[in-house]
């Protein structure tokens, strides 16, 4: 064995900007491209919001300004400035910071004084300007170098804090900010911030009423049962309704931070629901038959929270504050007087209420026996069979690397020679296969008896482990692997409407992902390309000056495990599927997979317009491939 030198020159100290580019999953969790709500670059946008939100929660500054423009994104708000001395200490300097001083921040969002550090030393490019009493400070900086610190000079500027950074591409490969997933983000704090505007490039983001706008965007009111019952208190604010859904709907957030993975606060809030009601009619209702269909909100404000993670996605705070209650004991109280309070002055609402948690108890009953026969086959068939070829770290995992269970992936494939290839393909540590076979179910509109009924679907939810909601789902990103040709795109709106009709919150909570194939191989005796549409394919054969052999895939089937490689590693291309701001799940699958309607049918004959339109302009500029030393006119024409 070699002997391998241990001295004092193997020991070596990172700055603060070092570890952080060395080790940015510690600081912003992962990194991804932008095609996730939860990729890195959407985490440096948050942490620099932040600063302006506590801003407005301490009583500065009622307007914040965000635009973004090719990468690169500016924040201005108008509190109070940072202080001009320590500019650049605030932004490059860790443990540096406000917020320490619990006068000024009493319950703020960040405490640990990294978040604008990490933004700078993961930004090609940052700029921070404070502006007080009329002078102004700015510092330029590079990678957390600094580059440039201008000095103090007078302005007529109104108070307030700027901050521009660009991504380090190095760091943040090929990345692109999706607007949509931004504004989401912004109604969150607008929703969580009543009064505050929000300017964001030529919109303006504005709630007045709180967590009630935020149910009612979130809603159609006529799926409601009865009207959104809004409560608000002193560091709480809840809102709740019950609909027609499958499952649980929740929107969580500890100062203003929205807690995607819930924690202690989520968890008092669904109990303290079911306790309440029980008590008010005097009933011991199932907790499923009480808890099934809500739609609800809880944001509180906690002094010092702890969150079980650096992006702040779980709260794991057990008190409210040093001298205070527990956060479970302070929500149950809170919920018990209110809630009861509010159904003895509305008993209409009551009666409605009553009548939902009647429903749910009946439709389970009906349900238990096909249930239980359902999970007996299913456990025989995970025996038995190969549908599932699992990975070995999943997301539900209680111990292990948080970076690692983010990176748990199911493809849901079409048949065996599409499964065998991505399976010789994956990461067997995190990347787990499920086989369908055939076409699944069209369950729109269709009951959750169809589940357990159909064997397919059944064994699908027990694959994901979602029968019982998504505290159990054993992976990150549940991705739709299917052929890019018309069977493929069929099964693959089955697939969505089956997760839509009966597990929306995996779309809502950002697990869903449709994985793109490539369409065409080209390449020479040195390159290969692969091309995702007509345009990509055209560019590369004009890489390749024309000497070109082209493979047409017409299935996942026909790319070779050895090429599926390139797909689903590190530059696999993944697009998410997500509920934009007032979208109606019911809505939606009616209009697509409802019955044949007008409207439907305008659709798609304008979209096969388009398509055919496209297709004859490529023809216009017909390419000449060499294959074996042969000419040939390519003429491949798809609808």
């Amino acid at each position: 064995m070699a002997q391998v030198t241990y001295t004092e020159d193997n020991i070596r100290s990172l700055d603060w900007k070092e570890h952080i580019r060395m080790r940015p999953g510690m600081y912003i969790g992962k990194l991804g491209d932008g095609s996730s709500m939860d990729d890195g670059i959407y985490i440096l946008v948050k942490e620099v919001f932040d600063n302006c939100i506590d801003e407005f929660v301490m009583g500065y500054g009622s307007q914040i300004e965000i635009s973004i423009d090719n990468g690169q994104v500016t924040i201005r708000d108008y509190g109070r400035g940072i202080p001009l001395g320590k500019v650049i200490d605030c932004v490059s300097k860790i443990n540096t910071g406000g917020k320490y001083d619990s006068k000024a921040f009493k319950k703020s969002v960040g405490l640990n004084g990294v978040g604008t550090k990490a933004v700078n030393a993961l930004s090609d490019y940052f700029k921070v300007q404070a502006i007080r009493d009329k002078k102004t400070k700015v510092a330029e900086f590079s990678k957390g170098e600094l580059v440039k610190s201008h000095n103090q000079a007078k302005t007529k500027e109104a108070d307030g804090t700027i901050v521009v950074f660009q991504p380090d591409e190095s760091i943040f490969m090929n990345y692109k900010f999706k607007h949509d997933y931004i504004e989401n983000q912004l109604w969150n704090y607008a929703y969580l911030n009543a009064g505050l505007k929000i300017k964001f490039n030529d919109k303006t983001i504005y709630s007045k009423n709180g967590l009630l706008d935020l149910l009612q965007n979130k809603t159609n009111a006529e799926t409601l049962r009865y009207p959104i019952i809004h409560l608000k208190g002193d560091d709480i604010e809840i809102a709740l309704s019950h609909g027609e859904q499958y499952g649980e709907e929740y929107y969580s957030f500890v100062n203003g931070q929205n807690t995607t993975q819930g924690g202690t606060h989520l968890a008092a809030f669904r109990e303290a629901i079911v306790k309440t009601v029980r008590d008010f009619y005097k009933k011991n209702f199932d907790t499923k038959d009480v808890q099934t269909s809500i739609i609800g909100a809880i944001s509180v404000r906690v002094e010092e929270p702890v969150f079980e993670s650096q992006t702040k996605t779980k709260l794991g705070s057990l008190k409210m504050g040093p001298e205070a209650p527990t956060v479970r004991t302070f929500i149950i109280d809170y919920v018990k007087k209110h809630l009861d309070n509010f159904l003895r002055r509305n008993k209409e609402v009551a009666e409605n209420l009553l009548k939902r948690i009647q429903q749910s108890e009946r439709e389970r009953k009906e349900i238990a026996g096909i249930k239980k026969l359902a999970n007996q086959r299913a456990k025989k068939a995970n025996l038995h069979n190969k549908k599932l070829r699992d990975c070995r770290i999943h997301f539900n995992d209680k111990k292990g690397n948080e970076e690692a269970k983010l990176g748990s992936t199911i493809f849901i494939t079409e048949g065996d020679s599409a499964s065998g290839s991505i399976t010789k393909a994956r990461d067997v540590q995190l990347e787990a296969v499920f086989s369908l076979r055939g076409k699944p179910l069209n369950c729109f509109s269709m009951t959750k008896k169809v589940v357990y009924e159909n064997e397919e679907l059944n064994l699908l939810q027990h694959a994901l482990n979602i029968e019982d909601g998504l505290d159990g789902l054993r992976y990150n990103r549940v991705v739709i692997a299917t052929d890019a040709d018309v069977d493929g795109m069929h099964i693959r709106l089955l697939l969505l409407t089956f997760f839509l009709q009966f597990f929306p919150d995996l779309v809502r909570q950002g697990h869903l992902y449709i994985l793109e194939t490539p369409l065409f191989r080209v390449r020479d005796k040195k390159d290969t390309h692969y091309c995702y549409s007509q345009q990509e394919k055209v560019d590369a054969i004009k890489k390749l000056r024309g000497k070109a052999e082209i493979t047409r895939f017409k299935g996942l089937g026909e790319i070779s495990p050895d090429e599926f490689g390139a797909f689903i590693g590190k530059n696999i291309k993944l697009e998410p599927v997500y509920l934009k701001e007032n979208t109606n799940i019911k809505d939606i699958l009616s209009y697509y997979m409802g019955k044949n309607t007008p409207d439907r049918q305008v659709f798609i004959i304008e979209n096969l317009r388009i398509e055919i339109d496209d297709i004859n302009a490529d023809d216009e500029n017909e390419v000449f491939d060499v294959v074996d030393g042969e000419e040939l006119i390519e003429q491949e024409v798809t609808t």
